[in-house]
């Protein structure tokens, strides 16, 4: 594997420079190394997965007619994968279905970190790069699949309740899959990082979490009484719910 000498490939001896369109390393390659606070990498892929697990929105970077464009879109991990759905009437979305390079980043907020300083102001995260070449999803059986899963990691347990998919939904809609094989991550947590000079500042200085929760469920107009249901406050998004 090429040694991450620079964040410019330009930079690399010429020894180590990538075969022409490479970007299929397994795990961090030199497209993927983290260089800026390299001690907040992250490089087990159990750990990855749970990052993808935990996060609800994927943005979709790649180049379509020679634009760059960078979609917020749902997701789902199976194994290996990650999976992508979006309308046929969608230009972009049929470009990746095509197959084209992309570049899917998920993030997860879990706190403001308030220095002494302004400088030293962040945030706490979780984050996760997955760079690959896309592919569609023509099979029935892998596309339902995929169907399942982008709903039930919203709500566990939903979609045997739901009416599935007819034909005309699923012709309406592309699947695509990415294959988890270049990745780059980065956790960041804790407290503060105050210079020493700092430490003596008077200001309030810490950790301010953040954890996504949902509010009490709203029913939608004309729900039967039979189908009311509540939840438990500040739970996080469908844990404890339970629906008729």
């Amino acid at each position: 594997m090429p040694k991450p000498v620079s964040d410019r490939p330009d930079d690399l001896a010429q020894d180590d420079l990538p075969p022409d369109e490479p970007g299929l390393e397994s795990g961090p390659g030199w497209r993927t190394v983290v260089r800026r606070l390299p001690e907040l990498a992250v490089l087990e892929r159990a750990d990855i997965e749970l990052i993808l697990d935990a996060g609800l929105v994927a943005h979709v970077g790649f180049t379509a007619d020679d634009r760059p464009y960078v979609l917020p879109m749902a997701y789902s991990r199976i194994g290996a994968d990650l999976f992508l759905h979006g309308s046929v009437a969608s230009r972009l979305v049929r470009a990746m279905a095509s197959g084209v390079r992309v570049c899917v980043t998920v993030t997860v907020i879990d706190g403001i970190v308030l220095a002494r300083s302004a400088f030293n102001t962040s945030m706490n995260y979780r984050s996760v790069m997955v760079m690959g070449e896309t592919e569609a999803v023509a099979d029935p059986d892998d596309r339902a699949i995929v169907f399942e899963a982008l709903l039930e990691r919203l709500v566990p347990a939903r979609y045997a309740t739901v009416r599935p998919p007819n034909a005309a939904e699923l012709a309406q809609t592309l699947v695509v899959r990415l294959p988890i094989e270049v990745w780059s991550a980065k956790v960041s947590a804790g407290p503060p990082d105050d210079k020493i000079e700092d430490l003596s500042f008077p200001v309030w200085a810490g950790e301010i979490p953040l954890r996504l929760v949902a509010d009490p469920p709203v029913a939608a107009p004309g729900l039967a009484q039979s189908l009311l249901v509540t939840a438990p406050l500040g739970a996080s998004p469908g844990a404890g719910w339970s629906f008729p």
